[in-house]
């Protein structure tokens, strides 16, 4: 039996990202393994029939010690495993993997990025940025390994490393949405046009922007309309917006805060109108979700995020980190129910067309499959 090793940050993040990948594993006859950080989800991914082994990942970083240990143990688990693919989720899990491999001999190595995150947002190149270039090269430089990038620019900017040959790099737009799961659903007739801000509260996801977009809006749709921020203020990451900070700019009945909820087809189904003003992305989820559903999307110009908008077909793209254009996007949308509905009817068209998870499943089995005849 063939054997496939994941590789991903957290539990939590592998159910919500890459399970429907693991059980086509499973249905294709794989013996499947998952080696992560656990925050109490290996019962429930045990009861799928994926082997869990826990590796204690820390997503700050920071204590060099503790990333060596973690390379260590992934090498150990390697060779003991001796799987036929390694495929690693997210950047930290595919540097400190690919160290491992190396360490183990292993070569038929994936590396999913789904997103560069905070180091190669808005233009940072500081010391650790250099040190996190540095260690790109030396653990992905290999005439063997295989990338999953999810938008062009990451392709390119990759391509540019010269770390990989050039046909090892695969375009998958995202971790793929279950089109089924997520069904077109027509908004919910209510008092007040909705408009959904899904995302973690990071000033790198221009949350501060949206928030001053509304203000600047308050005086003709306050009462007409509400902002709903749905997510979490991540205290793990540098760019957050502390609690303190986002409590400052709430109000009552208009910009309003629910923090992560569980129910996100209810919130999507619920909204009017989402808005994702972010600098940067792999491919943002939640916008292929939103498509799904069949919501306008209004979005800005940057790598990842214009993936999911054709601009005036299915939402709105805008210029990133500004207040204006995005306040004019919003008002062109709460101002007309006939053009959110032709938009968000477009949008469910996009997501068929492009983010079914049939699709990233399909395509990723090709790579598998590519690999494993080169063996």
């Amino acid at each position: 039996m063939e054997r496939i090793v994941f590789v991903v940050n957290i539990d939590w993040f592998f159910l919500s990202h890459r399970l429907p990948l693991a059980l086509e594993a499973i249905n294709k006859g794989f013996d499947v393994y998952l080696l992560t950080a656990n925050s109490g989800k290996k019962s429930e991914i045990e009861e799928y029939g994926i082997n869990f082994i826990e590796v204690p990942f820390e997503r700050s970083g920071k204590n060099l010690f503790h990333e060596l240990k973690c390379i260590k143990l992934l090498a150990k688990h390697y060779k003991r495993l001796n799987p036929d693919i390694i495929h690693h989720v997210t950047l930290k899990a595919a540097l400190l993997g690919s160290f491992a491999a190396k360490i183990s001999g292993h070569k038929n190595v994936i590396n999913a990025i789904s997103g560069l995150g905070y180091n190669f947002t808005d233009g940072r190149n500081g010391p650790l940025q250099k040190l996190i270039r540095f260690m790109m090269r030396k653990s992905f430089k290999s005439d063997k390994f295989y990338f999953i990038l999810q938008n062009p620019d990451d392709i390119e900017m990759m391509k540019s490393q010269k770390l990989v040959p050039d046909n090892h790099y695969r375009l998958i737009k995202g971790s793929g949405v279950d089109l089924k799961e997520f069904p077109y659903t027509l908004p919910v007739i209510k008092d007040k046009i909705q408009i959904l801000f899904p995302a973690r509260i990071l000033y790198d996801k221009g949350v501060i922007e949206l928030i001053e977009a509304a203000k600047s809006l308050g005086k003709k749709w306050k009462g007409k309309a509400v902002f709903i921020l749905a997510g979490d203020c991540d205290e793990n990451n540098k760019a957050v917006v502390s609690e303190e900070e986002l409590n400052k700019h709430l109000i009552p009945d208009y910009i309003e805060w629910i923090k992560f909820r569980e129910d996100m087809i209810l919130q999507y189904q619920q909204s009017d109108i989402v808005v994702l003003p972010s600098y940067r992305e792999g491919l943002p989820k939640s916008l292929i979700e939103a498509c799904a559903i069949g919501r306008p999307i209004i979005t800005t110009d940057v790598p990842g995020c214009r993936e999911c908008v054709i601009d005036g077909y299915n939402g709105r793209m805008v210029p990133v980190k500004t207040v204006v254009p995005l306040a004019n996007a919003i008002e062109e949308l709460c101002e007309s129910k006939s053009l959110r509905d032709k938009m968000g009817s477009n949008s469910r068209v996009l997501a068929e067309q492009k983010f079914s998870i049939e699709s990233v499943i399909e395509k990723t089995f090709l790579i598998y499959e590519e690999l494993l005849r080169s063996n």
